[in-house]
């Protein structure tokens, strides 16, 4: 269960009991902000895309899009999602659980500035009704993320 491998890795930084689960779904941003009790934009939300035949997740603020331009020219090629099958082989994690821990190796992980407007965020824990309150600096350690970059669009507005 994708869950406990979460709980595991989180249980080697000492972090395991501040993974919160709920009796409801957290398996969309709008679900998640509900359950946690914030705003939609300070859910970060993990999306799957296929470059070059590899896995990368990019976690963006719950209120973001991707923007086909910047990720284009970041990736150098057109933005894919991955579809749920996809997602579940290359992640282990079922969407709605989506998250940037405790992935296999080969997934590139990358966190767009959109977050860092926030002291703390809520990415999911490995199932579709779990999450865990982290810094950004926090979100980038334990996500062994590769770099902040800017490939969304549409959050500017909200603070």
């Amino acid at each position: 269960m994708s869950i406990e491998k979460v709980r595991a890795y989180f249980q080697t930084l000492g972090r395991e009991g501040d993974i919160l689960e709920f009796p409801v779904s957290s398996a969309t941003v709008e679900l998640a902000a509900q359950a946690v009790g914030v705003i939609p934009a300070r859910i970060a939300k993990t999306l799957s895309f296929l470059v070059e035949d590899a896995c990368v997740l990019i976690v963006a603020a719950g209120d973001a899009k991707i923007d086909n331009s910047k990720f284009k020219a970041f990736f150098h090629t057109k933005a894919k999602m991955l579809t749920p099958e996809q997602v579940s082989q290359f992640t282990g994690h079922a969407v709605g659980g989506v998250c940037p821990f405790a992935n296999p190796e080969g997934v590139r992980t990358y966190l767009d500035v959109s977050l860092q407007r926030f002291e703390t965020v809520y990415p999911a824990a490995g199932s579709g009704n779990s999450a865990i309150q982290l810094t950004c600096r926090e979100l980038e350690e334990y996500s062994h993320s590769l770099a902040w970059i800017d490939v969304c669009k549409a959050w500017q507005e909200t603070k």
